[in-house]
């Protein structure tokens, strides 16, 4: 979905983004759904998850699941 669709999100980039202000943000969209976006592109898609979905995903990254995609 576009992310101006996801009318009155407020947004929140963690604190750790880079130079150029590169991060993602996300916003509650309803009473169960969590909506991410890329800071670069405002305007642009936004991906849509239940809460679940989020916390499963939230939940591997704490335990170092995902760890072999960094750089």
């Amino acid at each position: 979905m576009a992310a101006d669709a996801v009318t009155g999100a407020q947004w929140v980039k963690a604190s750790a983004c880079d130079a150029i202000n590169s991060c993602v943000e996300v916003a509650k969209v309803g009473e169960n759904e969590i909506a991410l976006q890329n800071s670069r592109f405002p305007g642009g898609p936004a991906l849509v998850f239940t809460r679940d979905e989020i916390v499963a995903f939230f939940d591997g990254v704490v335990k170092g699941e995902f760890k072999s995609m960094t750089v």
